[in-house]
């Protein structure tokens, strides 16, 4: 609901009693015990995903952790939100709710998060990280209990994307004992949401089921007759088992498995808005995106062998396979005009922008796409530390695989509407496959050697990783949606990559490291592309302080690519076909990380600070081109890339008592360019700074029931 269309007195009482009232209560053994319980299933003060566990204190890289201290101090539901306390990552907010996230690490580019490897529970989660990358899923933020985020080196061992880095989101763990957790919220703009989950670890037999449930009207507003939803709709449901040895064996043995299902149905659009109209009025929507609609449904499975032993060995193995169909349903374009053409030039293009807008319109003169695709990703993967002793110096080995295919499978068509008293009308029914009729498919064989190496005051952490990449894509008659002929062309790529890595720390002393890396950065290319693969070398420098009250961080960064490169995409737009490639050649991107903490007592109530900053301090192509990509589109020397601030800012404080609190956050990001440019940011191909405010205020009843309005 639009506040600044209401009465005064409306306006209040939405601020008073419409904006997030939420309640938690926890059962059985309460919340304390819950986060007891959780925080001994799987500490978050230990990296668990680079091969071994370590204190990232100890970690020769960059290595950020959000725990569930940190996640329960304002409770978000949009991962984007929670990442802007991590230095380094840039993000593209787009439909405002975090549903389908732009995330980059260190200038390896946003769109769909493609650019980077993204993780749950050690799992590539992305619906095909090798032969279509983009995030159109990525697991709900309400029910994960950590997030970790690799920068540097230590990315080395996760693959396949190391320019940037990787992102590993950790489910709820199994609690310690018997344990139930309900967070319930409604609020502003028809919100209800509900995170639940109950489970229960015994001696031989652990389980937990957990669920979100959320709703949301929506914020914006179609033209039109009123009513029209905007918002959005979530389901989604987690089970996990998990059997052990006996207790009293001296080897310890687990089966784990895990089944997740998610349905979303979020009522979102393509279509943006012209600059002045979006100016005089950021929540409207054009009458042609009625009916606009992505539907997404995710389905994955997971088992899990571990085995530890009273020696020095432990493996793990996993089986994974996730299922995720989509179809964004959304206008595309108006009497043959493609709606990207449309808003750059409304005048040569007058009538079509009318239709947009809600004028009476011919039969077909407005096309509707049915983005219909269905990706599958699965495969083995696997891992063995070993911890060796060879005098005074400590060794920490880990050897690791991963057998992985993923495809993705595109039949899409279009449906003919004509609008009238700005109301669509269907008028035509595209046969299945005729926009669109495509295979792409990645076969991947990985293995990793990730070594840690402790000798005085000195860690150092050598690895590598090798990739055998296999990559297809098949093009079909749009005649022929079920597949009978052979495909009309067939394009296929292949490579092998080795992937090296190395990182150095020295403990000065028990407060101050020092500590620097380099690796190769490596991002594979899309099926049947002829762009070179991309890579870089990548240099970090850093220190670290911590003396238990205050803590503090500073690293360097410097990316030099040999080859940058840029994926058309519907949302990225350009001259090429969707998923066509082009070479950005030499980039350089670098910068500095920041981040502080601080914790005061005074009075019996305690006061956290903490900041983090990060400025780019370089982010240009060092040559001149010209592509088909559209944020690149004529490049000169020079010039920068889109969708980098220069200046990033979070500043957060809180005051705690016993029994109530308060935290406020502000993050700004500084202005950024909409395409690639240099010398002043010009109207239109940019976008300005902004500050983003989150507060929440809670009261505690008692060790088991808060209340929190947010």
């Amino acid at each position: 609901m639009d506040t600044e269309r209401m009465p005064p007195q409306t306006t209040l009482i939405w601020l008073l009693s419409g904006l997030l009232i939420a309640t938690s209560a926890v059962a059985a053994d309460g919340q304390k015990s819950m986060q007891t319980a959780a925080s001994s299933t799987l500490s978050l003060d230990e990296v668990t995903i680079i091969g071994h566990r370590r204190n990232p204190a100890d970690v020769p890289g960059s290595v950020h952790v959000i725990d569930q201290d940190d996640l329960r101090t304002y409770l978000q539901s949009d991962v984007m939100r929670v990442l802007r306390s991590v230095p380094g990552v840039y993000l593209q907010d787009e439909d405002g709710f975090g549903l389908r996230p732009n995330i980059g690490i260190r200038g390896s580019g946003l769109d769909r998060s493609a650019r980077i490897a993204i993780l749950e529970d050690g799992v590539l989660i992305a619906p095909a990280t090798y032969s279509a990358p983009a995030a159109y899923y990525i697991p709900t933020q309400r029910r994960i209990h950590g997030i970790e985020v690799l920068k540097g080196p230590s990315s080395v061992s996760i693959g396949p994307k190391t320019t940037g880095g990787a992102i590993n989101l950790i489910s709820t763990p199994i609690p310690e004992n018997f344990a139930a957790y309900a967070d319930l919220r409604a609020g502003q703009n028809d919100v209800l949401d509900a995170h639940l989950n109950v489970g229960n670890r015994g001696p031989r037999f652990s389980w937990l089921v957990e669920t979100v449930q959320a709703e949301n009207g929506g914020f914006k507003r179609i033209d039109g007759p009123a009513g029209r939803d905007t918002g959005f709709r979530i389901q989604d449901y987690l089970v996990k088992l998990q059997f052990d040895s006996d207790p009293a064996s001296a080897l310890y043995q687990s089966l784990r498995l895990k089944a997740g299902y998610t349905d979303q149905v979020s009522q979102e659009t393509y279509l943006g808005l012209l600059e002045e109209d979006f100016r005089q009025d950021p929540y409207r929507r054009y009458a042609a995106t009625a009916d606009d609609v992505f539907t997404g449904e995710h389905e994955q499975i997971q088992a899990s062998y571990v085995v530890n032993t009273d020696s020095n060995w432990r493996g793990e193995i996993t089986a994974y396979r996730n299922n995720f169909k989509r179809n964004w349903f959304r206008v595309q374009s108006v009497n043959g005009v493609n709606i990207n053409s449309i808003l750059d030039d409304s005048t040569l293009y007058a009538t079509e922008f009318g239709i947009l807008t809600g004028n009476t319109s011919p039969d077909d003169a407005i096309m509707k796409r049915h983005n219909n695709r269905v990706y599958v990703s699965q495969g083995v993967q696997g891992k063995i530390s070993w911890d060796l002793y060879v005098r005074d110096t400590e060794i920490a080995l880990t050897a690791g695989f991963r057998v992985h295919e993923d495809d993705e499978d595109r039949l899409q068509q279009e449906d003919g509407f004509r609008i009238q008293d700005s109301t669509l009308f269907l008028t035509s029914i595209g046969a299945p496959g005729s926009n669109s009729n495509r295979l792409s498919k990645a076969r991947a064989n990985s293995f990793f050697v990730d070594t840690e190496i402790r000798s005085g005051k000195w860690i150092l952490t050598p690895g590598a990783r090798f990739e055998d990449i296999e990559l297809q894509r098949l093009d079909f008659s749009t005649t022929d949606p079920d597949r009978i002929l052979d495909p009309t062309n067939v394009r296929t790529n292949s490579l092998s990559v080795v992937i090296p890595g190395i990182g150095a720390l020295y403990e000065w002393n028990d407060r101050w490291r020092f500590f620097g890396g380099l690796h190769k950065g490596f991002n594979p290319p899309a099926p049947g592309s002829s762009a070179d693969v991309e890579s870089s070398i990548n240099f970090e420098l850093g220190t670290r302080f911590d003396n238990g009250t205050a803590q503090f961080e500073a690293i360097y960064f410097l990316n030099e690519y040999d080859n940058l490169v840029g994926t058309v995409t519907a949302s990225t737009g350009g001259t090429g076909i969707i998923g066509d490639q082009f070479d950005g050649g030499d980039v350089t991107v670098a910068g500095l990380e920041f981040s502080a903490a601080f914790a005061a007592e005074v009075g019996g109530l305690s006061l956290p600070f903490d900041v983090q900053y990060t400025w780019t301090q370089k982010a240009q192509f060092n040559n001149a081109f010209d592509s088909g990509f559209n944020p690149w589109g004529n490049v000169q020397r020079g010039d920068e890339l889109p969708y980098i601030p220069e200046h990033q800012l979070r500043a957060s404080v809180g005051m705690q008592a016993d029994q109530w609190g308060v935290n406020l956050a502000a993050s700004y990001v500084g202005k950024i360019r909409a395409f690639a440019g240099q010398g002043a940011f010009e109207a239109g191909e940019s976008i300005d700074g902004y500050v983003v405010w989150d507060f929440i205020g809670r009261w505690n009843w008692s060790d088991s029931w808060s209340t929190y309005v947010k």
